[in-house]
């Protein structure tokens, strides 16, 4: 167990905490390279992950007390080191909610919306304040939050340095669940449960195919529809999802 990614492991839920308060848990490479060890090869029993920070802090970016100077080639290959881990995280396989609060800002921002449900508490700050420092994103908000956002609205947010609370994140789409203080974590581990609950097939299929089938055409994007549809439909777990509901009864896909 690692002092800067405490993992917690129970009833097939992990719980990853990043642990660095005296940083409020800022982004640094050996804390990447732990994140990009456990979605590199989690344990075979978990089924869910949940991501969240300690100390009033989920993450609040690069560390720029430890940012290295590079080269413009280093500087590229670290920036795509990032987004090869935040592909992990997102297309890993597994479903990974966060429970946020206090900071999620820059580097921190690009790893929430690398999860695929994410809760807010009033003390969470949403914000990409690259400009302030002279630097522009690079760990994949240009496409994460640009989606969620819009290319309009992500150049504002950027130029102005502007802060979004959690009711303005749920309006905009950066959280999913805006949630009283202390109340993130209890719902991420309900959240959880009831995902880990569904079939497994089916949870890895949305995982990997909603988010592409947006960067589809129209017809690619119904194609791949129905491969999905074809894959889920004619597994066992469909089987045993229909009886279960024909019969009254929560189904078991083990």
């Amino acid at each position: 167990m690692s002092d800067i990614l405490k993992i917690e492991i129970e009833d097939g839920i992990a719980t990853l905490t990043v642990n660095r308060p005296g940083k409020r848990n800022a982004m640094c490479d050996a804390l990447l390279h732990e994140i990009d060890a456990f979605f590199s090869n989690p344990p075979e029993e978990v089924k869910v992950v949940i991501l969240t920070g300690t100390a009033g802090h989920y993450c609040s970016g690069l560390d720029l007390a430890e940012h290295q100077q590079r080269d413009a080639e280093g500087t590229m290959r670290h920036s795509r080191g990032w987004h090869a881990i935040m592909d992990k995280i997102q297309y890993g396989g597994l479903p990974v909610v966060s429970a946020m609060f206090g900071a999620v800002i820059g580097g921190g921002l690009e790893l929430a919306t690398s999860t695929h449900v994410r809760i807010a508490e009033p003390s969470t700050i949403f914000q990409l304040p690259e400009g302030k420092r002279g630097i522009y994103v690079g760990g994949g908000a240009s496409v994460r939050v640009g989606r969620i956002l819009g290319a309009d609205r992500m150049v504002e947010m950027m130029l102005t340095g502007r802060k979004y609370g959690a009711a303005e994140g749920l309006s905009l789409g950066l959280t999913h669940y805006s949630v009283g203080e202390g109340e993130a974590l209890p719902l991420a581990r309900k959240l959880a449960a009831q995902i880990a609950s569904n079939a497994p097939l089916s949870n890895y299929i949305m995982i990997q195919a909603i988010s592409r089938i947006e960067d589809m055409s129209k017809a690619d994007g119904l194609f791949t529809e129905s491969l999905c549809a074809a894959l889920t439909q004619t597994s066992p777990h469909a089987i045993e999802g229909l009886q279960a509901f024909l019969q009254k009864r929560d189904p078991k896909f083990g």
